[in-house]
């Protein structure tokens, strides 16, 4: 099955941490590109997102951006930006001579549990700017979902690997991509089945059903990073409703979903590189037909995310 670079307009790079416990995912954009998020978790860590609500005057960006490291990973937007203007990208603004490369990105949180040196999140940004590529994207451990972990629920000790998962398709003349990195608190299901596929392990490796139990809180806290792109041209409102419905997608596979301790993310944005357009009048029905099939393609990136990492943290 096609992962996101299958969508025209766009390349995706990914670096790691020397000890292979952290990492930066970018998804890189030919020129500035309509974009919007949708922000639904309660403990979300996000670089430059206010300004791409519906009604900003500055909504387009040059790349999106995954990180682990929570805050510190926020420190790679700095190197994807210096990436990007060193190779001719960015637009200048109000008429000044200095370009600008604005990029947006989130962060998830897998800080070790002891003191030690964090890795340098601003090199790693960098890395994976200038690693970016058309090719399939592969998944796994690798990138921002590096570090990942799902099924905390019953702490991490039982929990499972997570890791970064993409899946696109056609969608008439053009085509619908997303990636999403899986840290969840929950556990992952597979809605075509009803069975679990990964979450906290049972005493003899039984993925049990998500309960939480008193006092674990503090220690669940988890994310699920999630960008969807489409090459058709839509605007910006059109996109909000696509951000909108594949956070219903991501629901059905990642439950529970949207906690107090999530920092739940979906970014939607159109590269415009399709040649035509869908034939639906109403920009609202090409909103409904994006995101739906977005919504389908964020449960397989899941899927495949955790399938793909395979086995006990």
């Amino acid at each position: 099955m096609p992962t996101l670079t299958a969508v025209r307009g766009l390349s995706v790079g990914h670096a790691g941490s020397p000890d292979g416990a952290s990492g930066v995912t970018v998804v890189r954009f030919a020129a500035a590109t309509p974009t919007v998020v949708d922000v639904r978790g309660g403990a979300s860590a996000t670089y430059d997102t206010a300004s791409l609500s519906v009604d900003a005057t500055f909504g387009r960006r040059w790349a999106i951006f995954f990180s682990g490291g929570s805050l510190f990973g926020l420190d790679a937007a700095r190197g994807i930006r210096t990436c990007i203007l060193e190779d001719g990208g960015g637009h200048r603004a109000f008429r000044n001579p200095t370009p600008i490369a604005p990029v947006s990105g989130a962060a998830l949180f897998d800080l070790p549990t002891r003191p030690g040196p964090l890795p340098d999140y601003l090199s790693l940004g960098y890395a994976a700017c200038r690693g970016a590529r058309r090719s399939p994207v592969l998944p796994g451990r690798q990138g921002a979902g590096a570090g990942a972990l799902v099924g905390k629920y019953r702490g991490r000790a039982r929990a499972m690997r997570g890791g970064i998962g993409s899946a696109a398709a056609r969608l008439g003349p053009g085509w619908v991509g997303v990636l999403t990195v899986v840290n969840a608190v929950g556990a992952i299901r597979d809605p075509a089945t009803g069975r679990w596929t990964a979450g906290a392990r049972g005493p003899r490796g039984r993925i049990l059903p998500p309960r939480f139990s008193p006092g674990r809180a503090a220690a669940t806290g988890g994310t699920t990073l999630t960008l969807a792109v489409t090459d058709l041209p839509l605007g910006r409102p059109a996109l909000a409703r696509v951000a909108a419905i594949v956070h219903g997608g991501v629901g059905r596979a990642v439950v529970p979903y949207q906690t107090s301790t999530d920092g739940d993310v979906v970014f939607a944005a159109t590269t415009e590189a399709s040649p035509r357009r869908l034939p639906d009048r109403r920009e609202g029905d090409v909103a409904d037909r994006v995101g739906t099939e977005a919504a389908e393609l964020a449960v397989e990136a899941v899927l495949r995310a955790v399938r793909a990492s395979n086995g006990p943290a």
